[in-house]
């Protein structure tokens, strides 16, 4: 099991009382990643919310053309998968390890458990989530409109 102050410290997690933290520390699992090992790849289902505890995952696109296009690097402190956990669909894009990663899971069947029997859980964590997105969204809009001023 893990700890409550391991999960305490997760982005997002960040504010839940400890009852909640107690709770979440029974389902959420750990997972290691070796180097240049998909966590997942386009297309697949998802399987969770991941937290990197160390390391860095690597997102990447294959464009049309066949290249490969960086979307983004994560690391410690980052959570992935929660975009197909939101939208009820498959992955949209490739993670893969670009260095040995130590992660957690908040599995997909126990958010959704969690979504129907403790509501005021869930709400908290989608709520983290929503911040998380909106200053990532305006952190690229910010980096688009410098790219149009500049160019």
């Amino acid at each position: 099991m893990i700890s409550i102050n391991e999960l305490r410290e997760q982005i997002l997690f960040e504010g839940i009382a400890d009852s909640g933290l107690e709770k979440l520390s029974k389902i959420t699992r750990e997972l290691s990643l070796k180097k240049d090992e998909f966590l997942f790849k386009e297309g697949e289902d998802t399987k969770g919310i991941y937290m990197i505890r160390s390391g860095k995952i690597e997102i990447t696109k294959t464009t049309t053309d066949g290249w490969k296009q960086t979307l983004a690097i994560l690391s410690t402190g980052n959570f992935l998968g929660e975009l197909s956990i939101i939208e009820k669909r498959k992955h949209e894009a490739n993670a893969v390890a670009i260095e040995n990663t130590e992660l957690l899971k908040l599995p997909k069947e126990e958010f959704e458990k969690l979504e129907k029997e403790d509501v005021v859980l869930a709400s908290q964590i989608l709520k983290k989530l929503v911040l998380v997105m909106c200053k990532n969204l305006r952190r690229m809009n910010e980096k688009f409109l410098n790219a149009l001023i500049n160019y």
